[in-house]
């Protein structure tokens, strides 16, 4: 792979990763009452809250000694990130979440072009590093669009778009 391609790979990785933060972000802070991070849309759905730790557990998982141990780590309680009855208050909500993007941020950062095509496991399974990324940007836009559809149930009316709004009639 040349330099400038794997340089160019990263730093897009890096703002897609800033821009799906920065989505859900605008998103959950349209959300004024706290206790609605907690409600659930039906009982197979997550929450806000949910899906913030669960967000947060795997980014601490995958992205903590990236490179050397598997990312699925043992210390890892991934069912309690969707315990829907484990309520944290929202200081510690938004602290395990800036965590989770400061380790994701910090471990990108620091990858080098020559580690692109290493092989590192997530759940004992094989990924080239390129490969591992872009399973976790899948991960990330899929939960992305949940949360974005949860704040649009909680917020009805008064959701402000992402995005171009819809031209009305």
């Amino acid at each position: 792979m040349s330099s400038e391609i794997g340089q160019h790979f990263l730093e897009t990785i890096i703002e897609t990763l800033k821009k799906i933060k920065e989505r859900a972000e605008k998103s959950f802070n349209q959300v004024l009452d706290y206790d609605m991070f907690h409600w659930l849309p039906d009982k197979d759905s997550n929450s806000l809250s949910i899906l913030l730790r669960h967000f947060s557990g795997n980014m601490k998982s995958r992205w903590t000694d990236f490179l050397t141990t598997d990312g699925e780590k043992t210390t890892r309680q991934r069912d309690s990130e969707f315990d829907e009855f484990l309520k944290i208050d929202q200081e510690q909500l938004i602290q395990e979440w800036e965590e989770g993007w400061q380790i994701t941020f910090e471990t990108i950062s620091n990858l080098r072009i020559e580690d692109l095509m290493k092989i590192i496991n997530i759940r004992s399974q094989p990924h080239t590093v390129i490969e591992a990324i872009i399973r976790q940007m899948d991960h990330y836009s899929a939960h992305l669009g949940q949360i974005i559809f949860i704040v649009k149930l909680i917020t009805t009316e008064n959701w402000k778009t992402l995005t171009l709004p819809k031209k009305r009639n």
